[in-house]
């Protein structure tokens, strides 16, 4: 449920449909039910054209670190169908270690992680990028979204922050509109 079930409702929305859900009660199970229009891809019009109001994306580099698996494989459900190329560790030492072989540009990097939280994380990898030409941005998840708590994120050095559950929209837009430039995220919460 949670970031799942907001994914296939944007996911269905976006081709036309609707989701309706349905239970009983507690204990008597749940029925989901997806409406899809029946279309037909006129000839002229070539079946890989992208439909999204959104127009090609690049695609991205991501790494997503979330000790919740159902929500980082939503996640990484929900990016990899808008075309980016993404790896997850759901704690942070496998995070970090994921790094060592792919290129990130951008780190989704949940702050209430097992043994490793994500400031140290976060840390961790700014010191491995200190000499280097390019650092993965760094944007923190975190179910604490008061304007105290994204201050703390910004200035522990992270470049952005996310308050859960995500909007899988306002993810997308983020990185379809290319807020991830040189002079760091711009993520109004």
């Amino acid at each position: 449920m949670g970031v799942g079930l907001t994914i296939v409702k944007l996911l269905v929305e976006m081709h036309g449909g609707r989701v309706e859900a349905h239970s009983d009660g507690l204990g008597k199970g749940s029925v989901f039910r997806i409406s899809l229009p029946r279309t037909s891809i006129p000839p002229e019009v070539p079946a890989t054209q992208p439909s999204d109001e959104r127009g090609n994306v690049r695609p991205r580099r991501l790494l997503i670190i979330e000790h919740n698996a159902d929500a980082a494989e939503s996640m990484h459900a929900l990016l990899q169908t808008d075309g980016h190329i993404v790896e997850v560790a759901h704690d942070g030492a496998s995070g970090l270690s994921k790094l060592d072989d792919f290129r990130a540009d951008l780190v989704l990097l949940d702050i209430g992680l097992p043994r490793m939280d994500g400031f140290m994380v976060a840390h961790a990898i700014r010191e491995r990028f200190a000499l280097a030409g390019h650092r993965p941005k760094l944007l923190a998840l975190t179910g604490y979204g008061r304007e105290e708590d994204r201050a703390a994120a910004l200035k522990s050095g992270f470049d952005g922050h996310l308050a859960k559950p995500v909007d899988p929209r306002r993810l997308l837009d983020m990185l379809a509109n290319d807020l991830l430039s040189h002079s760091g995220l711009k993520v109004p919460d």
